[in-house]
């Protein structure tokens, strides 16, 4: 009796303990000091995503990016792979022009976004899975991004008449029925746009996210992290 009396003791002070630590790390983590390295932390990710975004052959070469391409975009290119492999090529280029063209419209958002954090956001980081901080950067401003960036998206598309080549390679083919429903055969420049800018947001943040995994033990572990 005396053994599991002295075992029980033992597991409350240790949950005590435990708990004292988690509550340490919280107060920590929501102090000034924790807070303003939560954000130097966000605002490294978004400068090593802004640096790719900057450079039209890191942006061509980030496979970051590549996943971040929207199912309808992927859809697209796999039949214009089977008819005007080169285009594909083409849009992809076009797309990274747009990137270097879009970011110093991204960033400021992004930063604005971070340096609005308070510390329910930074609790939320510190006690989620890794990913989490740009996961709540992303919930703030995913939609406001893609609607700042795709006007300018299609200028840069428009520009190189990438939707015009696709719809002429495409012409007499009914390839696209399925695809994009309701007998359409042609893709307007404002669906690619939004398409392509889908995937500039997306990438931008599979960077940021791919960063904070990475070094979320060394930065953040201080905090509990």
């Amino acid at each position: 009796m005396k053994k599991y009396i002295i075992a029980a003791a033992f597991m409350i002070g240790t949950g005590a303990i435990i708990n004292t630590t988690m509550q340490s790390c919280t107060t920590l983590a929501t102090s000034d000091l924790g807070l303003s390295v939560i954000k130097r932390f966000l605002l490294n990710g978004i400068d090593k995503g802004v640096n790719i975004y900057s450079n039209r052959e890191a942006f061509l070469q980030n496979n970051m990016v590549d996943k971040a391409l929207p199912k309808q975009l992927r859809e697209i290119n796999s039949i214009l792979e089977k008819v005007a492999p080169s285009l594909v090529a083409k849009e992809r280029e076009y797309i990274a022009d747009a990137a270097v063209y879009t970011v110093n419209v991204s960033k400021p958002i992004l930063v604005n976004a971070v340096n609005s954090l308070n510390a329910q956001d930074v609790t939320r980081i510190i006690q989620g899975e890794k990913g989490t901080a740009t996961l709540i950067l992303k919930e703030k401003t995913s939609q406001q991004l893609i609607a700042a960036i795709t006007p300018k998206v299609e200028e840069q598309l428009n520009q190189y008449g990438i939707t015009r080549s696709i719809n002429t390679a495409l012409s007499g083919s009914n390839l696209l029925n399925g695809l994009l429903g309701g007998g359409k055969t042609t893709i307007n420049s404002g669906g690619l746009s939004q398409l392509a800018s889908e995937q500039l947001v997306n990438g931008l943040f599979n960077i940021i996210e791919d960063y904070e995994v990475q070094n979320s033990s060394s930065l953040l572990g201080p905090l509990g992290r």
